[in-house]
């Protein structure tokens, strides 16, 4: 059995102890600005207003935007869980609401080259993500480039964030397009699932959809599914700016009845085994050993 072989085996055996899995959630976006954060954290917010309990792996290395729309600061970084020897507990900072969120503080790639020890303690310490959280929410950065592709690829479950802007929803197909030609995507089970955000209208987001879904279905092959939409929002944009979470300081603003739709069918989908099945852990084995 070579290493690789036997690294995975070690994850399986990890995961099999794990079974109440959390549900695992990536969102991304084609280009930044339009709203990927946003999303994540308040469907976090959502999520904890339905009892469960919610952690944020900020995975947009080196802007921290989780910790700015939280106004706090990680102490420590994912990479100092792997290679200082913290505990993953001492590595999640707290939030408004008790929503988690790890900073990752380091590209994915230095993931490749880890020891079978230091394998072994991150598996063992992700493993423990399934006792502190009942869903996990993946925030990636923007755009194409391979971290991106890396969490993408080893999700069950990913939200598409895109606008009406031209550039945004030619941005969105450029990565759907690098997800479909990746020689890892086919039988990966991965679904993509759109949110039109800054729209006017249920029907423009449809109709977002629909134009960004005639392309995947002709070019590609392939089928993205309609999530929801975030219609334009004032106070959605005058949070952002005062670095708030609008869920939180307006909580009448029509985008909050948004998020708060979405995050609704979300859990409403948590008993679908077939699309959720991935533990923690063995979407860690498909992200380093894939």
């Amino acid at each position: 059995m070579d290493q690789a072989s036997g690294l995975r085996s070690m994850i399986d055996a990890e995961d099999n102890k794990n079974r109440e899995n959390a549900k695992v959630l990536t969102v991304t976006s084609g280009k930044g600005g339009v709203g990927k954060s946003n999303t994540a954290v308040n469907l976090a917010v959502w999520f904890r207003k339905f009892g469960k309990r919610v952690i944020i792996l900020d995975a947009d290395f080196g802007l921290a935007n989780v910790g700015v729309m939280f106004d706090t600061i990680s102490k420590y970084t994912l990479k100092d869980m792997i290679f200082e020897g913290k505990d993953i507990r001492d590595i999640i900072t707290k939030g408004p609401m008790d929503i988690g969120f790890i900073s990752g503080g380091s590209g994915i790639s230095e993931l490749n080259d880890l020891r079978r020890d230091q394998v072994s303690y991150l598996v063992n310490s992700l493993s423990v993500l399934n006792e502190l959280c009942d869903i996990l929410i993946i925030d990636t950065g923007a755009g194409v480039s391979d971290a991106v592709m890396q969490f993408v690829l080893t999700s069950p479950e990913v939200l598409l964030i895109t606008t009406p802007e031209p550039a945004s929803l030619t941005d969105s197909y450029s990565l759907v397009k690098a997800l479909y030609k990746n020689p890892r995507f086919e039988g990966s089970g991965v679904n993509v699932r759109l949110i039109a955000n800054k729209v006017n209208s249920k029907d423009e987001a449809l109709a977002v959809y629909n134009k960004l879904n005639s392309v995947v279905r002709k070019f590609l092959g392939g089928e993205i599914d309609y999530l929801g939409m975030i219609p334009q929002d004032p106070l959605l944009e005058k949070a952002v700016r005062s670095q708030r979470v609008v869920t939180e300081a307006y909580p009448n603003a029509k985008s909050v009845r948004a998020y708060e739709g979405i995050a609704r069918e979300l859990l409403g989908d948590t008993n679908d085994s077939k699309r959720y099945g991935w533990g923690i852990s063995q979407i860690l084995n498909r992200l380093i050993y894939t």
